[in-house]
């Protein structure tokens, strides 16, 4: 699903660039008058350092994304010989993955990485890792409470509406009365309500552009396809389309081949090699996705390195990590996408 409520912006600017680029100084060309006294901090780099356990707890990976959030996890510990990664199984059920975050804290390991279920279900076992001095690196869904956390990383759900909007607007601009259409993803959740307003506030900008109609389906690929099918139908011209994941885009995409259309783009969200892949291909109405980079996994662990080794981040002044780091939703088209396709996730 992609999937936070999330907030904040702060500091990594490419969703490509993981945390890990960002934490290591950059002193070594500096003349001695250039120098302050925060040069001389420790800061987090590649090096062997204190060694530190990890401990990470995520929801079950039954979606692409967040399997991919797995995988750059562990990818990422793998990188460091200072670094053990204790991985729990996951769960969607809260009380399990309550349980499976309680053992990691009896182990006392050195901080914990959670990519909640839940995050507001979630948010007393945060407290109780804080308590006892274990430092939480809180993953994308937030915790009710500051608290129940060191630092927050996430992506930016009103941001990728925002930049689908400016996007499909800069291509329409010059088009009278253009007509745009939106596959949202569950409407319960309020990441939705944050893509959708995102997207909104941008067409503002262009009042050639109306929205004339929206469907909600269930980040699935049965669900895109048979929303994506009823939008087909219902609208028999327009001019755009946002679908806000690509995993349901898959189904969307088989809908619009099957109405035999083309004559409008569209643009996906996540960031799915199969999506990266179709772009470069650029034979179908799929042009560009905005991303929701699982690459925060991989950030995650080096923030949670350089917590555990007591290290700042290279590049800024300040001796601690930040309280929060929200992730750039970068648009991927034809023009950039070979950067980013080893970041897709399947």
């Amino acid at each position: 699903m992609s999937h936070t409520t999330s907030r904040r912006g702060l500091l990594f600017g490419t969703a490509a660039v993981s945390a890990g680029a960002l934490l290591t100084a950059c002193t070594s060309n500096d003349t001695e008058d250039d120098r302050t006294a925060t040069d001389n901090r420790p800061a987090a780099d590649d090096k062997p350092g204190k060694h530190v356990t990890i401990g990470f707890a995520g929801p079950q990976a039954d979606h692409g994304w967040l399997n991919a959030i797995n995988d750059n996890a562990e990818g990422r510990a793998k990188k460091y010989a200072d670094v053990s990664l204790e991985i729990t199984e996951g769960s969607n059920d809260t009380a399990q993955q309550i349980g499976q975050i309680e053992t990691l804290i009896n182990k006392k390991v050195d901080v914990l990485v959670v990519l909640p279920a839940d995050g507001k279900a979630l948010t007393q076992v945060g407290l109780k890792a804080m308590r006892a001095g274990i430092p939480v690196v809180n993953l994308d869904r937030i915790f009710d409470s500051a608290q129940a956390y060191r630092c927050w990383i996430g992506g930016d759900n009103y941001g990728m509406g925002l930049n689908a909007g400016r996007y499909i607007g800069e291509k329409l601009k010059d088009k009278p009365n253009a007509r745009v259409v939106e596959l949202a993803g569950l409407d319960n959740l309020e990441l939705t309500k944050q893509r959708t307003q995102g997207f909104d506030d941008a067409l503002k900008n262009y009042p050639n552009i109306k929205k004339v109609a929206r469907q909600a389906a269930e980040f699935t690929v049965e669900s895109g396809q048979a929303k994506m099918a009823q939008l087909l139908q219902a609208q028999s011209k327009f001019d755009a389309l946002w679908n806000h994941d690509d995993d349901q885009g898959v189904g969307a995409l088989r809908a619009v081949q099957q109405a035999g259309r083309d004559d409008f783009l569209m643009v996906g969200g996540a960031g799915a090699l199969s999506a990266f892949q179709a772009i470069k291909q650029d034979d179908g109405v799929l042009k560009a996705t905005v991303l929701y980079p699982p690459t925060m996994a991989a950030s995650a662990i080096d923030l949670a390195r350089a917590i555990g080794q007591g290290k700042g981040v290279g590049g800024l002044a300040e001796f601690e990590i930040p309280a929060s780091v929200t992730l750039y939703s970068a648009v991927v088209d034809k023009s950039n996408v070979d950067q980013y396709l080893s970041t897709g996730f399947r």
